[in-house]
């Protein structure tokens, strides 16, 4: 067989895999954010903090618990690890630098989980598991509560109430991440990751030299860094490492474990909203972006000039013989259209143009499918993007599911497509003037501006992976980066709960024959249209500079 023919049918796997999953999980989360009835271990927990799962909030009070437990949960993850060299289960590790510490927090409260450590050589089991794997579920729950408000924004009328955020983070964790984990750890066990709480140990000789490695518990880990589009691995080879990652079959269940909530939550919101073909309409909008990326990846390291490309089948450098191409490719392409950041192969050595696919597949806003909650949110503001643009087009005032989108939606939509580039750009600008942060960079010329790019771009659309061949082990990297995750993060968050907010106390609008139908394949089409126009001219000069430039001169 192929190494093409190989990856077409994984691609038709992870598809039929992933449909199969769609309507029984889309349901089950539904059912789970419109429940009134609370399990007694939810119970304990909202005693233990003192909440009211039953009082609703308006979006004021919504973005205060959104807020108030992410700092509490940087505040935590810095001084655990801060404390490590005090703490059982180092493993012998001291504690982590200030300025590193506040990276590792900011990316992981931020469901970013971007490293600039070697995991196996910095964090004991106590920071691993009590601090890295509690962030990857808690992040990841925040996510999706702050999408289901503003599902309930669409859902609601003539109130400003978006449900109760305590609620929402306990029950998406409980409920949702913690028992598809737990079948999910098993299986990658299975497959042979490791899960234990081994110390260092020697496993034998590694160029003239002794290699030594430390366990820890892998595999439960690895399925919540996939499962929650966390990326953040035990390793610094992340999935590419053998015991976070060991066979095929286990690569392509991680794959499946990125895409499954992200592509799921489409048919949450069309049964939330009682219109399930909105939800349709947002499933293929993702679906057609993912497989057309996905396409454009495996053709460029197939089909890439060159003898020595040509004579391994491919672009091989930087990839596991034990994925090949095809899985490499599907791999890359999930975790840059997610905000997952794992990585199963090297991303600096893909080819100048399949570098450029993983920029843009972050720049467009991880919205195909996008991140657990976050991708889901943000293909609703395109949504709304979309029917602004067609009312203008047709002379009327656009309307979406009912609600009327005047100049209050319009500005915070705007407002909130308008941050992220804005970070990244600006940053990208600040570190190419300034001399200190460009011997970061380890190649000149386009591929030097684009690990810094790609860095910027990773940390602010919350994505995490990295280009590699970049030392962001520095103190303007770590805390440029930092303040790049969590502003990236939380401030869209605000414009987010806003609108949820202003959307809840509109009376409906009757639809009418002028009313654009947004459950058709022309509405698809225009916000896939509306998507890509919007990132191409934000970030093709960018681009041109990096990507575009390396591809065109190989």
């Amino acid at each position: 067989m192929s190494p093409v023919t190989a990856g077409v049918l994984q691609l038709l796997a992870l598809i039929a895999a992933l449909a199969l999953a769609y309507r029984p999980l889309g349901d089950h989360m539904a059912r789970v954010y419109s429940s009134e009835k609370h399990y007694k271990p939810e119970k304990w927990i909202y005693k233990a903090v003192g909440a009211n799962p039953s009082a609703e909030m308006r979006w004021p009070a919504y973005l205060r618990g959104v807020l108030a437990f992410s700092a509490v949960s940087v505040l935590f993850l810095y001084a655990l690890q801060r404390a490590q060299g005090i703490l059982p289960g180092s493993l012998g590790f001291s504690a982590i630098d200030p300025d590193q510490a506040f990276n590792t927090a900011a990316s992981f409260v931020a469901n970013t989980n971007w490293q600039s450590y070697y995991g196996e050589q910095a964090m004991g089991h106590v920071v691993q598991t009590g601090g890295l794997a509690v962030q990857n579920f808690v992040s990841a729950a925040v996510g999706m509560a702050v999408a289901v408000a503003l599902v309930r924004g669409f859902a609601r009328s003539r109130t400003g109430e978006l449900g109760n955020f305590w609620a929402d983070l306990v029950r998406g964790t409980v409920r949702i991440l913690l028992p598809i984990s737990v079948i999910g750890a098993i299986v990658l066990v299975a497959c042979g990751a490791i899960q234990n709480f081994a110390g260092i140990h020697e496993v034998g000789q590694f160029m003239g030299g002794t290699q030594q490695w430390n366990g820890g518990a892998v595999a439960s880990q690895e399925v919540i860094k996939e499962l929650g589009t966390n990326g953040g691995g035990y390793f610094n080879a992340n999935s590419a490492h053998p015991f976070e990652n060991p066979t095929p079959f286990s690569n392509l269940f991680e794959i499946f474990l990125i895409l499954l909530i992200p592509f799921a939550l489409t048919r949450t919101f069309g049964r939330m909203v009682g219109n399930l073909r909105q939800g349709y309409a947002l499933l293929a909008t993702m679906g057609l972006i993912w497989i057309g990326f996905t396409a454009l990846m495996m053709w460029t390291e197939f089909a890439h000039h060159g003898p020595a490309l040509q004579a391994a089948g491919g672009a091989m450098e930087g990839k596991e013989t034990r994925f090949g191409i095809g899985a490499s490719a599907i791999f890359s392409v999930a975790t840059t259209l997610t905000s997952t950041g794992a990585v199963n192969s090297f991303h600096s050595s893909y080819t100048g143009l399949g570098g450029g696919i993983q920029l843009l597949g972050m720049q467009l806003g991880e919205i195909a499918p996008g991140g657990v909650g976050s991708g889901l949110y943000g293909m609703l503001i395109m949504a709304i993007i979309a029917v602004f643009i067609a009312g203008l087009m047709v002379g009327r005032t656009p309307e979406y599911l009912g609600k009327k989108i005047g100049t209050q939606q319009i500005k915070l939509a705007a407002c909130y497509i308008l941050i992220t580039p804005a970070l990244v750009l600006c940053f990208t600008a600040a570190a190419m003037a300034l001399p200190t942060p460009g011997d970061s960079m380890a190649n000149p010329g386009a591929h030097g501006f684009s690990e810094i790019l790609y860095a910027y771009t990773s940390g602010a659309n919350n994505n995490g992976s990295a280009f590699a061949g970049l030392n962001a082990d520095t103190q303007w990297f770590n805390s440029t980066i930092g303040i790049a995750m969590l502003l990236g993060r939380f401030l869209p968050m605000v414009f987010v709960l806003a609108l949820a907010g202003s959307l809840a106390e509109q009376k409906p609008v009757p639809e009418t024959a002028g009313t654009l139908r947004t459950d058709k394949p022309l509405y698809a089409g225009l916000l896939v249209g509306t998507i890509l126009i919007i990132t191409g001219l934000t970030y093709f000069p960018a681009l041109a500079l990096g990507p575009l430039a390396e591809g065109l001169a190989s």
